[in-house]
């Protein structure tokens, strides 16, 4: 972008958006450009692209234009708020299909084998898919399946296996009254907190974002079924304990 700014076919060209899109959100008050050429073109300036990207974050979270519009003339709600809220979606919506994601290759490799497979796990499988539908675009669909793929099934199928062994010794020294800080429970939140740096890529803003969804929604709905919330109770200080420790 020059010191002047950006023409409004450039901008269409850098960003995908039509050029009708650009007039249509200047006509209406949306994105008016400071600046306009002799011969009457727009030109934007970087406060305005700044705008801009606000506007498409509000948008991808599902606001209306009018919502947008009130939203941008407050001026508590500031750039920050917005590009903090669009990050936070994206993240929940990643951990949401990346749950999917390995529910159906588990659900792939019991129908291979010839397996059984249950009423309520199709019910679960279904519920993820309509999670999916719901919060996630297709794009973001189209690149965790390339993740996905990328990670392998195999990983994806073993990573299951290792949780449940996981989850069968914490219930052990759960059940056997165990101290939480004792070092039989710390090494297993060694190896918990291990998997779960696996699947967030050790990202700090994916993890706080696994960590809400288990709070807001509860360990059982979160985990869809695999983790009792008393275990997930448990495990909870030595996992922080061993996080706090390094």
């Amino acid at each position: 972008m020059s010191e002047r700014g950006v023409r409004v076919g450039r901008l269409a060209e850098q960003t995908g958006l039509s050029i009708r899109t650009l007039h249509w959100y200047d006509e209406i008050g949306l994105l008016k450009p400071s600046e306009r050429t002799e011969s009457g073109h727009r030109i934007y300036s970087r406060e305005d692209v700044a705008r801009l990207q606000q506007i498409l974050s509000l948008r991808d979270l599902g606001f209306a234009l009018e919502e947008i519009a009130e939203c941008l003339d407050d001026p508590a709600f500031d750039h920050y708020t917005v590009v903090r809220m669009h990050r936070i979606r994206l993240q929940r919506d990643l951990e949401r299909t990346q749950q999917l994601c390995a529910r159906l290759a588990r659900l792939e490799h019991q129908l291979e084998q010839g397996e059984v497979v249950s009423s309520e796990e199709f019910i679960q499988t279904i519920e993820s898919i309509i999670m999916t539908e719901k919060y996630y675009t297709k794009e973001q669909q189209d690149y965790l399946k390339s993740r996905y793929e990328e990670v392998g099934e195999e990983r994806i199928l073993q990573v299951q296996k290792e949780w449940e062994e996981l989850i069968a010794a914490a219930r052990s020294e759960m059940e056997k009254g165990s101290d939480p800080m004792s070092e039989p429970v710390l090494a297993i939140a060694r190896k918990w907190n291990g998997l779960v740096d696996e699947f967030t890529g050790g990202n700090p803003g994916i993890t706080a974002s696994l960590k809400q969804m288990y709070d807001e929604e509860g360990s059982e709905k979160a985990s869809r079924g695999m983790m009792d919330p008393a275990i997930f109770e448990f495990m909870r200080e030595p996992c922080e304990q061993v996080r706090r420790a390094g």
